[in-house]
């Protein structure tokens, strides 16, 4: 066993993980989370490629995994869809394959044009993605393979996202952890360097551990979780109670292996299992 599995193993169930995604494996390199179903899609199958590589692992048939990605890079899907593909391939090893698909990106979004995710689509985490969450998408997988903005691009993409900016943090409506980390990945990503926002501090929860999406409220979940720990990161800074937020973490692992967003309900998905397991990778750090 390698040294991460051997570490992360000491928090959750790592295992239990390996065995959830391996069953959900079909045959032509995508994945499903719902293992009943053969609706292998972009999502669960990116959420697949960085679990394994995040605990440092080859994903199994790796060559239709690639292809697999490689056929879902088609106009009719969403901006953040196409962008999760392009990174999946850069971290498989297919960044020239990758590269080759660019320009489809841009029919979806071009930020000299003021065309920030045209249509929008699929979200991550908002049912119908927000042009900041389509922007730091395109922003993270252009980086993963190698592609440069052009410095007018980058000033367009900053003068957008700065639209955002509520107080400390960024969001539409109010400050929040997602849009907030969002926001500050995109900006330093670009080469910018804004100034360090209290927003993840503020929404940390030591008593039961994890952290809320906005500032003094309740209950925490799991994707604030992941996007504070990594804006934390971000701003080189350290978390409160890591020990905590390792308890609430391995809380939210369901039986089948996997992970749901909160204490109280929730089905396990890839998106929840690999959040899960990268904040109990970057605690552990800390403890």
């Amino acid at each position: 066993m390698g040294s991460k599995l051997y570490m992360l193993g000491r928090y959750v169930n790592v295992e239990g993980i390996l065995d959830y995604i391996e069953g959900r494996r079909h045959d032509d390199g995508g994945y499903c989370f719902v293992s009943v179903l053969d609706d292998t899609n972009v999502n669960d199958t990116y959420y697949a490629v960085k679990i394994h590589d995040l605990l440092g692992l080859e994903v199994p048939n790796r060559e239709k995994t690639v292809e697999f990605l490689e056929k879902a890079i088609r106009p009719q899907i969403a901006v953040v869809a196409i962008a999760m593909a392009l990174e999946g391939l850069a971290i498989l090893g297919a960044r020239d394959v990758a590269g080759e698909h660019t320009d489809i990106v841009f029919t979806k979004y071009n930020p000299l044009e003021g065309e920030f995710a045209v249509g929008l689509g699929g979200s991550e985490e908002f049912g119908t993605a927000t042009p900041l969450e389509a922007t730091y998408w395109v922003v993270k997988a252009f980086r993963s393979i190698g592609y440069e903005f052009s410095r007018e691009e980058k000033e367009a993409i900053r003068e957008f996202v700065m639209r955002f900016r509520k107080g400390s943090g960024y969001g539409v409506k109010q400050a929040t952890t997602t849009m907030t980390y969002q926001a500050l990945y995109t900006l330093r990503a670009l080469g910018y360097r804004p100034p360090k926002s209290p927003h993840f501090r503020n929404c940390e929860l030591c008593l039961g551990g994890g952290f809320t999406e906005v500032p003094y409220s309740l209950p925490p979940y799991l994707e604030p979780t992941f996007y504070a720990t990594r804006g934390l990161e971000l701003q080189g800074e350290r978390p409160s109670c890591p020990k905590r937020h390792v308890r609430f973490i391995r809380q939210l692992q369901n039986s089948n292996g996997g992970f749901r967003r909160s204490l109280e309900l929730g089905i396990s998905n890839f998106q929840n299992t690999y959040r899960a397991l990268a904040v109990v990778d970057s605690m552990v750090g800390h403890l």
